[in-house]
């Protein structure tokens, strides 16, 4: 019996600033498979992601009007990965008053993102922590804890096991087998079980860390079976 594969919905993400943060995110972003809106002032970086996302345009993110006018109050997410101080909170303030659902926001320092969090930032990362593609995969996903990429194309990941594995072993899951997928830990509170066996069985709340190709990771995220 054939089984049917479910995906999520694309979501709608605007990416305010596109130096090599802002432009990671947003690569990141589009390649798995959501809407992108790219903004900078600069029209080389609008340029070069052009035919990457979904919409790029060149505005001043500090301008109230300008950002009305992209609509940017429609999107998912928003992320001002804006490195001036005073830009990225002037544009922090125009989302918030704009109604954007989520914001979240870089910050170059400590009192960079104290300053951002006060002003309503709902996330503030650091790319000095937090490469870009790791953002974007947290942002997408509410079951990553934490991802690492090992190699362009294969990460591992941290990930809390989906309903649909509970209950199961790996050898029932067969993950290996059928999406070259490899469960090098599990983690059950405290205790942390190094390269489970097949007969070990996913209980509800078990955190998985899973190594393979990035497109492969997805389809644990998504439970398929």
């Amino acid at each position: 019996m054939s089984r049917k594969r479910f995906h999520k919905p694309p979501r709608f993400f605007a990416v305010l600033g596109l130096g090599r943060f802002g432009s990671s995110v947003a690569r990141t972003l589009a390649k798995m498979g959501n809407e992108v809106l790219a903004v900078d002032i600069n029209e080389e970086r609008v340029q070069a992601l052009s035919a990457v996302v979904t919409h790029a345009a060149q505005a001043d993110t500090t301008d109230e009007a300008a950002m009305r006018a992209l609509a940017v109050r429609n999107v998912d997410v928003a992320i001002v990965s804006i490195g001036d101080l005073e830009a990225s909170v002037l544009t922090t303030l125009i989302l918030r008053s704009q109604g954007v659902k989520f914001v979240v926001a870089k910050a170059v320092s400590d009192p960079h993102g104290r300053v951002l969090e006060k002003l309503g930032a709902d996330k503030v990362v650091y790319p000095e922590r937090d490469m870009g593609f790791r953002v974007a995969h947290n942002l997408v996903s509410a079951n990553f804890i934490d991802y690492l990429e090992l190699a362009p194309g294969y990460s591992i990941v941290e990930l809390v096991a989906p309903a649909s594995y509970v209950g199961s072993t790996l050898s029932e899951l067969d993950l290996r087998a059928r999406y070259g997928i490899s469960i090098i830990a599990i983690r059950r509170g405290e205790d942390v079980e190094i390269g489970p066996g097949a007969q070990a069985k996913i209980e509800e709340g078990n955190v998985l860390v899973a190594m393979g190709r990035d497109d492969m990771l997805d389809n644990i995220n998504i439970g398929v079976r």
